[in-house]
């Protein structure tokens, strides 16, 4: 099929005309040639050309009407077959089956190429629906799972608080406890919220970037103290290294490049299963980027999950429990926020060990400046 394949249609329409117009005149001109020449000499010329008139307008017309169904016929089977088939398909695709192949071979390139055209058409409406069906499969499958994740924290909350109500909370102690738990799960809640709103902007594009020049030393410094507090209120230690030189930047959004590494501790907290949990952040100078790395000492990632982690909805954990919780989406977030930075993300992990997740930005380099030699 394609450019080289089959006459064009003009070129079959200009034949039909042969067929129709010219053949028929041609024919009768010599068959008028022909009875002139065998006519007996003494036949009366009003009867002779009586006779010949008749006779050639008899022959043009069996001629024309031969000839016309034809090529009516020809051009039938050449063209009508295959956009009764295209008429089939295009009943189908209105129906919404899709489970089919358009095979309409003809030697007319046109309706080739108009076939290949439906074919391909065809394919991509297919391609669309099964996505489609998967985007709502995990559309509801995050409804799902922050539905569970929200049912959690809420009865925590009601539990508390009506503890708070009913006086079981008899002691300034208990009290504190009992508050500082219902603001605990209310964050918790918080973030699953704003995990779904993110999760709303990824098909479409729509996550709000505020790109800055930021120094790489000051920035990372200050979310890890931020890290710290919450970290050390879980009883979780953290390491903080940072071999970047205290002058070099990078141009981010300070909002979002903190949501992914919020993500990735978040992520490490809910699968660290160490009485001494520890977790290490990393800044490394390795050229034109600067490479952050989180490494944990949990329970680590099997290999066989460890390239789908930062896929949307994917969990290494089959069964969903309370204490581990999550959308599902976080890592996936991660990926996104990264890869808008023009950058890049993966990991590393041994099972019952831990697991490392590494991103790389790209620094910030500022044009050299070119100045004119001065006329002499």
């Amino acid at each position: 099929m394609g450019e080289e394949q089959g006459m064009r249609l003009k070129n079959r329409i200009r034949i039909a005309f042969t067929l129709v117009v010219l053949v028929p005149l041609v024919l009768t001109g010599l068959i008028f040639v022909l009875f002139l020449q065998h006519a007996e000499p003494m036949y009366p010329v009003a009867m002779l050309r009586s006779d010949i008139w008749f006779t050639v307008i008899v022959v043009f017309v069996g001629i024309l009407i031969l000839t016309s169904v034809i090529a009516a016929v020809w051009i039938y089977h050449q063209i009508a077959s295959p956009l009764a088939e295209l008429k089939w398909a295009a009943r189908n695709i209105r129906d919404g089956n899709l489970d089919f192949t358009i095979d309409a071979m003809s030697n007319i390139r046109e309706v080739n190429e108009l076939s290949e055209d439906f074919e391909e058409m065809r394919l991509r409406l297919k391609e669309s629906a099964e996505e489609k069906l998967e985007g709502d499969k995990e559309s509801k499958e995050l409804i799902s799972n922050i539905s569970h994740d929200l049912r959690t924290p809420i009865t925590a909350i009601k539990g508390y608080a009506l503890g708070l109500i009913d006086g079981v909370a008899s002691t300034p102690e208990k009290r504190d406890h009992y508050i500082h738990t219902i603001y605990n799960k209310a964050n918790d809640m918080d973030k699953l919220i704003d995990e779904l709103t993110i999760y709303s902007r990824l098909d479409t594009n729509r996550i709000p970037y505020t790109f800055a020049q930021l120094n790489v030393s000051d920035y990372f410094g200050d979310c890890i103290e931020d890290l710290r507090v919450d970290l050390q209120a879980q009883d979780i230690g953290l390491v903080y290294q940072n071999d970047v030189a205290d002058d070099v930047l990078m141009i981010a959004d300070a909002e979002q490049l903190k949501r992914a590494v919020n993500n990735v501790i978040s992520n490490a907290v809910k699968y660290m299963d160490k009485p001494a949990a520890v977790i290490q952040v990393r800044l490394k100078d390795v050229g034109d980027f600067i490479q952050v790395e989180i490494e944990d000492n949990g329970k680590g990632i099997a290999q066989r999950d460890l390239a789908r982690i930062f896929d949307r909805f994917y969990r290494t954990d089959a069964s969903r429990n309370s204490r581990v919780g999550g959308s599902g989406i976080g890592l996936s977030i991660v990926r996104k926020i990264i890869e808008d930075h023009e950058g890049k993300v993966w990991a590393t992990s041994r099972e019952g060990a831990g697991t490392t997740i590494y991103f790389v930005l790209r620094k910030y380099i500022p044009s050299e400046e070119v100045f004119a030699p001065e006329d002499v």
